[in-house]
Order: C-alpha cells, then sequence, then structure tokens
C-alpha cells in the first residue's frame, strides 16, 4: 500500500511543472484554514524545497518560496528560541541568495553602507523589482526579531526599514498591506523617549487595515500589540482585538494568517485586564 501511495505521488508530481510547485503549494498553505495542519505538513515541504534548492541552486522562486517558509515557520511554529534562529539564518540565506541571483548590483547594494541604500534604490529600481527586496527585508526582520537579545542585530532595523519603505513607495498595498504592518511594527519597538514614533506606526496600522478593507487581521492583533499596549489605550487594544475575533477570516491568502491572527487575538484579549492594570 506504501508503494502504491508513493507512486500515486509521484504521478501527481510528474503530471505538474516542477517550476509551479512551490508557488501552488504557498497558495494552498495560505488558503488553509486549520493551523495545525500546516504545521504538521511544513516540515516536510521544508525538506522539498531544500531538495529542489540542491537539485536548481540558481532558481530564484524556490530560493525565495524557502525563504519565505523558513522564515514564516520560524515566527510561527518553532519550538524554541534556538530552533527559531536556526530558522531565521536558513530564510535569511535562502532571501540573500535569491537577491544575488537577481542581480548582483542589488546584492551589493543591501550589503554596502545605510546611507546609500534609499538612493541606490531610488535610481537603480522600480516596482518590477520589489518582490525580492520584499522578500529579503521580511527575512532580515524575522531574522532580527530571533535574535533580539543581539544588539548588532538590532542595530540593522535601519536597513530593513529603508527597504520596506522603498517598497511601500513603489506598491503601498504590496503583499495585502502586509508591508504597511511591517513599517508599524518597526516604528513600535521604542516608545517615543527612547526614539520610536508610535504616532506614524498607527498610522502605517491604518493604512493597513483601510487598504485591505479589515480582511487582514494580522493589522489589527499586531496594531493592538505594538502600538496600543506601548501608549497603554486599552479601549484600542480590545476593540481592535474583538474585530479581529468576529471577522470572517476566509480571504483569499490571507486565511492562515487570519486564523493565527485569531489565535493571538483571543490570547492577547484574555490578558488585557491583567496587562493593563
Amino acid at each position: 500500500m506504501k508503494v502504491l501511495v508513493g507512486l500515486a505521488l509521484l504521478a501527481l508530481l510528474s503530471g505538474c511543472s516542477v517550476a509551479n510547485l512551490p508557488g501552488n503549494l504557498s497558495r494552498a498553505m495560505m488558503n488553509q484554514d486549520d493551523p495545525a495542519i500546516v504545521e504538521a505538513g511544513a516540515p516536510a515541504y521544508l525538506l522539498l524545497l531544500d531538495a529542489l534548492i540542491l537539485t536548481y541552486p540558481d532558481n530564484e522562486d524556490f530560493l525565495l518560496a524557502g525563504s519565505r517558509l523558513y522564515g514564516a515557520y520560524a515566527g510561527v511554529f518553532a519550538r524554541d528560541k534556538e530552533q527559531a534562529r536556526r530558522m531565521a539564518d536558513k530564510a535569511m540565506t535562502y532571501s540573500r541568495r535569491a537577491l544575488c541571483e537577481y542581480d548582483s548590483d542589488a546584492c551589493a547594494l543591501v550589503d554596502g553602507p545605510q546611507d546609500q541604500l534609499l538612493a541606490g534604490l531610488q535610481l537603480n529600481y522600480d516596482e518590477d523589482d520589489i518582490a525580492v527586496f520584499y522578500a529579503k527585508a521580511a527575512a532580515w526582520a524575522g531574522w532580527i526579531q530571533a535574535n533580539s537579545d543581539n544588539w548588532h542585530a538590532i542595530a540593522q532595523l535601519g536597513k530593513v526599514k529603508t527597504l520596506m519603505q522603498w517598497v511601500a513607495s513603489q506598491d503601498p498595498a504590496f503583499d495585502n498591506a502586509t508591508v504597511q504592518v511591517y513599517l508599524g511594527v518597526l516604528e513600535s519597538q521604542l516608545p517615543p523617549s527612547l526614539g520610536g514614533k508610535p504616532d506614524l506606526a498607527r498610522e502605517y496600522f491604518e493604512r493597513a487595515i483601510v487598504m485591505t478593507e479589515g480582511r487582514n487581521l494580522m493589522a489589527h492583533v499586531l496594531y493592538a500589540k505594538q502600538y496600543a499596549r506601548l501608549m497603554f489605550e486599552q479601549e484600542l487594544h480590545d476593540r481592535l482585538l474583538k474585530e479581529a475575533l468576529a471577522a470572517d477570516p476566509h480571504q483569499e491568502g490571507l486565511t492562515l494568517i487570519n486564523r493565527l491572527a485569531q489565535r493571538q487575538a483571543a490570547e492577547l484579549l484574555a490578558e488585557s485586564s491583567d496587562y493593563f492594570e
């Protein structure tokens, strides 16, 4: 029976384009409404992507898919901090390889001085290039989060912010406005007294909600977690979380994220009274 199942899987894979596999699997995962299924299946997909990348080491699509999934696993499903760091490292490695395969000059630009990054992006790249830069920035942000106790990692936030700001300038609603959510998080890492810009963060979060007509529920949750808690605004905090919990999570390309957002919203709301005492 196991042999027959294996042959059936082989027939399925041989009947479709290998090049389309990462994109189709990613879409299937993003539209899955049970995070437990994704959590259970993701390790097998990670191994599959590793194998594809070993076979086609210069394929940008495989490298980007690997970066996205390793980054997502590090941020959501990792068992402990050490596993999260390993996963985030792999996401960073794949995203950098993808960027360098895409354009060696882009790779050198991102590796270079921060004060030259924005000018180089504005001069040499446009909306056709944003996907690979966004993938690099997202993997980088996840890597910094996984290494948040390392000041060397924290010092790299400026480059991540520059990349995200440039992506948003090219396409403000990119990735279901998740680029706006990233910017909101980046601007709410610190209180105003330490150089944070929570008012700007609030603008980014609200923009993401408006752009998606409230469909990206992670915008609600991170708005509550990053801004409302930072500024000690319980009424806003609880309203955002209740809106996320009451919303329909089933949205094309967002269902899994929305389910995870609702799970986090329930946890944050249950802690609200204690947090805001």
